[in-house]
């Protein structure tokens, strides 16, 4: 009993020493090193840089988590493949520009008043404008039949999130996953985020809706030679029931229908998410 007591006693006084660190767990372990970083990422993620309309999607896309999850440290270099307008980009370059560096990786445009042309020219102005924010942040260009996103082996960490749909219906996932692979380090890790589809649905019949078998992403990394290190639930949302009329899209933050039944889907949040971790073997 004298054991018991003391335990609960110093039990007590760490939790009166440091709150925070008994509170609010996250949803996935973390290394200690990621652990280690929590102050400066809750920093990032607080940034008035960030636009209260992103900041706003934390609850749906849990960055913090995300990322601990993936083991993303600050002076990794890490590729973000296809990051869009940049949600994640003004996370991950403020926290990797002091010791690490982040690299956005786009398709080469082909209109130059298309969505490629748009998310460069805005993520180039955006690094540019305010280098003392996102310190050597670059973007690399690449074409999609015969990607290349940087020298091999030159990456610790590659990113990509809800992308791997898009790659799978225009037919060069094969060769996304295999550029992928040749840019990781030895060692390196993956981290792939996603609509997941129903279980024991298949690709033909998902096509288009914007949901992906969990199965067929773990396939076209392991047969690029990634192995599957784990799995988390951090961003699954079991309101989702994926049979929407404009598939994934029906859902925030698209809105597809636009008014119609707006409140419903709403309520339902954004999409579930598979989050999977791969790495490249040292052999």
């Amino acid at each position: 009993m004298r054991n018991i007591a003391t335990l609960t006693l110093a039990l007590a006084a760490a939790l009166a020493a440091n709150p925070v660190a008994f509170a609010d767990q996250p949803k996935a372990p973390v290394t200690p090193g990621s652990l280690a970083q929590a102050s400066s990422i809750d920093a990032v993620l607080a940034g008035d840089w960030r636009p209260d309309k992103n900041k706003a999607r934390d609850k749906y896309r849990h960055p913090k988590e995300t990322l601990a999850f993936f083991g993303v440290q600050p002076d990794q270099t890490v590729v973000e493949l296809v990051p869009g307008g940049g949600w994640y980009a003004e996370i991950l370059a403020p926290y990797l520009k002091d010791h690490g560096h982040y690299v956005a990786a786009i398709f080469k445009p082909k209109n130059p008043a298309g969505e490629n042309a748009s998310d460069k020219s805005g993520l180039r102005k955006k690094f540019a404008d305010d280098a003392t924010r996102y310190g050597k942040a670059e973007v690399v260009e690449f074409d999609g039949n015969a990607p290349v996103f940087g020298a091999p082996a030159s990456a610790d960490v590659v990113l990509t999130f809800r992308n791997v749909h898009n790659w799978t219906d225009d037919g060069n996932a094969e060769a996304m996953f295999k550029a992928m692979y040749a840019v990781l380090k030895p060692g390196g890790t993956l981290g792939v985020v996603d609509h997941r589809a129903k279980p024991g649905t298949t690709l033909a019949q998902d096509k288009d809706s914007g949901y992906l078998p969990v199965d067929a992403v773990v396939k076209l990394a392991t047969d690029a030679g990634f192995k599957l290190a784990a799995q988390s639930e951090i961003n699954a949302n079991p309101k989702d029931t994926k049979d929407w009329p404009k598939g994934v899209w029906t859902l925030p933050p698209t809105l597809a229908l636009k008014d119609v039944d707006r409140d419903k889907y709403l309520a339902v949040g954004e999409s579930d998410r598979m989050t999977l971790k791969f790495v490249k073997p040292k052999r």
